[in-house]
This record gives C-alpha cells, structure tokens and sequence, in this order.
C-alpha cells in the first residue's frame, strides 16, 4: 500500500466523509422522532463529538491501551491518502451543519 501526501484530495475527501456521517445522524435522529431545534442540536453534538474521536483530540484508553487514530482514505487498491498530519474533520463541521440545516436561509 502506497502512503500518498496530497492535502487538497485529503480535504475533499474529509470533507465528504464528515458531512456523510452528520447526514446520517441526522437521518437516525429524524427516524427516532427529533425535530426543529432538538434535531439539530443532537445531531451537532453527536457529530462533533465523533470528529473530535476521528481527530485524535479526545483521549480513548481500552483496557489500558491508548488508542490514537491516524484517519487516511483508499483510492484505488494500492494508495492512501493523507495529509501529513490528524485529520481536522472537526473543523469542517460548522460548514456541514449550515449546509444541513440552514441552506435555505439567507
């Protein structure tokens, strides 16, 4: 597997796995019976706290083993793409959130 450094790619495709998790947050909650205001203050703190997860700035220790997530994406069969350092999907969720829930405004 080839380790490829290519950080336009890397954002393009962070950006469009973050926005598909949101998404589907969003679209559980709306199944569970959430609206309004509720949806979409669940549906921020659910996503924000899974990208901080993805980002490796929220500590994860199981059973005594430090976990530290290195996110890179497929292209192809034989390459990964990075960005050279941790994801930063948590800072594109501000921009997913408005897409989803105030497109329609001004």
């Amino acid at each position: 597997m080839e380790l490829t450094l290519d950080t336009e790619k890397y954002e393009q495709l962070q950006k469009a796995f973050i926005a598909e998790i949101t998404q589907t947050v969003m679209v559980k909650l709306v199944e569970a019976g959430l609206e309004g205001d509720q949806l979409e203050d669940a549906t921020a703190s659910i996503t924000f706290n899974v990208a901080s997860i993805i980002d490796d700035t929220t500590r994860i220790d199981a059973d005594g083993i430090e976990v530290r997530p290195y996110l890179t994406f497929r292209e192809g069969d034989n390459e990964l793409v990075h960005c050279g350092e941790n994801s930063y999907t948590y800072d594109l969720m501000m921009g997913v959130m408005k897409k989803l829930f105030h497109a329609k405004e001004g």
